[in-house]
């Protein structure tokens, strides 16, 4: 199985959380903050959206910075990913 974006979505799938501190502090996984940095693993069409013609930005492989409360989370088998619009991509990172 596998997700396909429709429209102007993008799926992304998170970096892991830091579990220590750069002083060396190990963290709870309650004290984690999730990262809002991913990869990039697929990419819609793009096309006419919200009458507006949107021609895709990102590909899959990108690592990318998107909005804090950006996008819906899914879990596909033990995979989690999250789908959000372009729109909430804030940053490619090279």
């Amino acid at each position: 199985m596998k997700l396909v974006p429709l429209g102007d979505r993008v799926v992304l799938k998170q970096f892991e959380a830091e579990e220590t501190t750069k002083s060396g502090i190990i963290l709870t996984s309650k004290s984690q903050e999730k990262p809002q940095e991913a990869e990039v693993i697929a990419v819609g069409p793009g096309g006419m959206v919200d009458g507006k013609e949107v021609t895709m930005q990102v590909k899959a492989g990108d690592k990318v910075i998107y909005s804090k409360y950006a996008g819906n989370e899914v879990k596909l088998g033990e995979e989690e990913y999250i789908i959000v619009k372009q729109s909430d991509i804030l940053a490619v990172v090279e």
